[in-house]
């Protein structure tokens, strides 16, 4: 591409009106195995991709369950589990370095309690924690940077006055075992939802004062990094006992009830970037009191109940996995975070071109040209950053301190081992996190599994040495990392049949300088890139199955020698082909 060309098309650049417009996918529901035990007021939590529902009713105001049932969504199967010691209903649960922690609730009717149990999958075990300070039922709980912020609630066995329902919110640390109180919500509800985007906890619908008012559609913001409240657009449908999720940067609010009164299908979809509102399609089977949970950018419904009003309402066990539409391409096509002069670049080199890649408009699947079309498009996200659904994970390794790196694309935290060290400046993005070669790496809890589809991993490294690791799933494949003889990279990602090999490339990536490295899988080919280079590719029949953990920094069997002796910056992973 010749430079009068880049120039005439960067002039028609600077004519474009600047608009961005959203468009979605058709999303679809698909019916997946029922949960063995039929209930309502269940509570679902997701850990190392499997989703536990723990405790729930199956008859109204009668003894409560403290049934554990594992759902592994890549085999649509069920297993029974460790039963938790207190039967429950109208309980919270929430997660935190990869253990469940079951909050409140009541074991019969109109009694509260605060018990707090801790169940850890990775052993089917249970251990009693410190009592929440204010016993409660239907409240909510979220975790916030390893903290799980109790909120709102009944409190059931008081009298039904104007302070029923309580606006308590109350902080709980698992790493000291202690609760500390915070600043109340501004409207005292409870059977309603909360779900956590961009480090702020969404506090979505419910009922105030008690079950026989009408529900609320009131959305109430809270930030624990500064303890404070923000009132949001209101839900277009007021409802209780509904359940929310986030995925890919929206937050879905699913089904709920009057009461009594409607039982609803509806589904919202919230864009906090925006704070609006749309609707979407709706669940087949209206619910209420049923819970959530998402694996790999699907949702489950699980359980709940059809019937309204009391007494005829009943514990059901059906399952839906909802797909929410995603747009085919989006506009940051080297996938760093923002749409800059390098996807302007890219977006001319395929000028007037069949290119899927770079073919974003009209949304959500282009029109099979790069065109005007594509370029404003481009331009309306111009030089800022990029909300894309599609980016599963960030870890930007920029904290100064502690020992959680932060994903900032959702809740896959990964937890430092070792001792490595942080290093807030001299990252090629802000700073970085130095590793030892020696015993230093950090694990995330939930890695994808490469068989699901088109994905792509671009991470910033420095330094290293051939045979180490830079990215591998625990216990399965190296995803990304130098090979043995050289320090070229390579990827051990491959088909299942036991003819298939490694892709490696002829770049050295350990020669002390800063590299961006990166795996792309589009369906058909696998690809390597270095510094935006495609340096390696070949065609693969598919990539194995596989699940579990990540391991940043080291091996997937953490051997001596795997482990990365550098820097590590600035790791992405996308569900899609990125086109570095």
């Amino acid at each position: 591409m010749n430079t009068r060309r880049i120039l005439k098309v960067v002039v028609v650049v600077g004519l474009l009106v600047m608009a961005c417009t959203s468009y979605a996918a058709e999303d679809t529901w698909t019916r997946k195995a029922d949960m063995p035990t039929a209930r309502f007021g269940l509570s679902t939590s997701v850990v190392d991709g499997k989703i536990y529902a723990i405790g729930g009713g199956q008859t109204p105001y009668g003894a409560y369950l403290s049934t554990v049932e594992e759902y592994d969504p890549a085999t649509d199967t069920w297993t029974k589990k460790t039963d938790m010691p207190t039967a429950r209903n109208g309980h919270a649960a929430s997660v935190v370095n990869g253990k469940i922690y079951v909050i409140g609730g009541e074991p019969s009717s109109q009694a509260s309690i605060s018990t707090v149990e801790e169940y850890d999958p990775s052993t089917d075990t249970w251990t009693r924690k410190a009592d929440m300070p204010t016993r409660r039922t239907f409240l909510c709980a979220s975790a916030v940077n390893g903290k799980i912020y109790a909120i709102g609630g009944v409190i059931a066995g008081e009298p039904a006055d104007p302070d029923w329902d309580t606006r308590h919110v109350e902080e709980y640390d698992p790493a000291t075992d202690t609760w500390t109180r915070k600043a109340n919500m501004p409207i005292q509800r409870s059977c309603f939802s909360t779900c956590v985007m961009d480090g702020k906890i969404y506090v979505i619908g419910g009922e105030t004062g008690n079950i026989h008012n009408p529900p609320i559609s009131t959305v109430e913001e809270y930030d624990p990094s500064t303890d404070t409240w923000t009132r949001k657009a209101n839900m277009p449908t007021a409802r209780a006992f509904l359940s929310t999720i986030p995925v890919g940067g929206k937050i879905y609010a699913i089904g709920g009830a009057t009461w009594p009164g409607t039982v609803f299908s509806t589904v919202e979809e919230y864009d906090p970037a925006t704070d609006t509102w749309i609707t979407q399609q709706d669940m087949p089977t209206a619910r209420y009191m049923l819970s959530t949970g998402t694996v790999n950018g699907k949702i489950y419904a699980i359980g709940g109940t059809v019937g309204a009003p009391a007494p005829a309402w009943a514990g059901i066990s059906t399952v839906e996995e909802y797909k929410t539409g995603l747009t085919a391409s989006q506009p940051d096509f080297n996938g760093d975070g923002k749409v800059d002069i390098k996807d302007l670049l890219r977006l001319i080199e395929s000028w007037g071109q069949n290119d899927p890649m770079v073919d974003i408009a009209p949304p959500p699947f282009g029109d099979g040209l790069v065109d005007a079309l594509d370029l404003e498009l481009l331009m309306s996200y111009w030089d800022q950053p990029i909300d894309d659904p599609t980016l599963i994970a960030h870890w930007a390794l920029d904290e100064a301190e502690g020992g959680v790196a932060y994903d900032s694309a959702g809740v896959n935290d990964a937890f430092l081992i070792g001792e490595p060290i942080w290093q807030s400046e001299g990252g090629m993005i802000d700073g970085a996190l130095a590793l030892d070669g020696i015993d230093d790496c950090a694990f995330a809890q939930d890695g994808l599994n490469p068989a699901d589809g088109s994905f792509s991993i671009l991470a910033w490294i420095q330094g290293g040495a051939p045979g180490q690791v830079v990215i591998s799933q625990f216990n399965r494949t190296n995803w990304l990392g130098a090979d043995s003889a050289w320090g070229c990279l390579m990827t051990e990602l491959r088909t299942s049949s036991r003819h298939a090999a490694p892709l490696q490339s002829e770049m050295v990536i350990t020669d002390g300088s800063w590299h961006r490295i990166g795996f792309v899988w589009d369906g058909l080919y696998r690809a390597l890139y270095v510094d935006d280079i495609l340096v390696a590719q070949d065609t693969q029949q598919g990539l194995g199955s596989s699940t579990g953990g990540l391991n940043i920094g080291c091996g997937s069997d953490s051997a001596a020698g795997t482990f990365w002796s550098g820097l590590i910056d600035d790791i992405r992973i996308y569900n899609r082909a990125v086109s570095p």
